[in-house]
């Protein structure tokens, strides 16, 4: 007998209410988006219509937020899950890492900066929502590089945490500028594959990984 397999679930007013949002607060950030152009966006026919969904802006950038960030938690702590770097597949363990990392910035190409314009945003209400969203996220990155507890004294543990960050995240905020210095589209499958596999070699060297020939093939 042959099971018939579900179809897959429509996206949501809701779900294209935030893919809207997530666009547009990536492009101009908290004060420079209107309720009114994402409810237009998604082509609800005036912004009450969207209040059905979300309690208001700044409930609807939380939301934003939350769904990027939570996914990016789920990536960390499924990469603690998967193996220690203390063991002889660390490499490997952080590789696995990176690469799941990747995949999802360039799954969600709005992420990188929506980030990276939420901490630079004037208002302070949003810069509190990034900070509270945003601090889980680079505690348990601190807490995968602490189990190395060779390779950098602990002291300096945040801040490695915090250029591996740099390292992966900033090629995806800046990919406009590196469009115009590189001989590549940046964003092009070969280009990504390049960045994914020089990730791989130099997040291990940063971290006291020796064993990466096989990542740099």
């Amino acid at each position: 007998m042959t099971t018939a397999t579900a179809p897959p679930l429509e996206p949501t007013t809701s779900d294209a209410i935030l893919d809207a949002a997530e666009r547009r607060f990536a492009e101009r950030g908290f004060d420079g988006v209107s309720v009114r152009e994402i409810a237009a966006d998604v082509g609800l026919k005036n912004q009450a219509s969207l209040y059905h969904h979300f309690d208001n802006k700044q409930a609807l950038y939380e939301a934003v937020l939350a769904r990027g960030v939570d996914l990016l938690i789920g990536v960390v702590e499924e990469s603690a899950r998967a193996g220690s770097l203390r063991d002889g597949g660390a490499a490997e363990t952080v590789g696995s890492y990176v690469d799941r990392v990747v995949t999802y910035l360039v799954a969600h190409p709005n992420m990188a900066r929506l980030i990276q314009r939420a901490s630079l945003d004037d208002d302070a209400a949003a810069r509190e929502i990034v900070l509270r969203l945003v601090r889980p996220l680079f505690d348990g990155g601190v807490r995968l590089l602490r189990e190395r507890g060779d390779s950098w004294p602990a002291d300096q543990v945040p801040h490695v945490a915090a250029g591996i960050y740099h390292l992966i995240f900033g090629y995806f905020v800046d990919t406009a500028l590196l469009r115009g210095v590189m001989h590549d589209d940046p964003a092009s499958d070969d280009a990504i594959d390049r960045q994914r596999k020089f990730l791989r070699t130099a997040v291990p060297r940063l971290l006291g990984i020796e064993d990466t020939q096989g990542d740099r093939r």
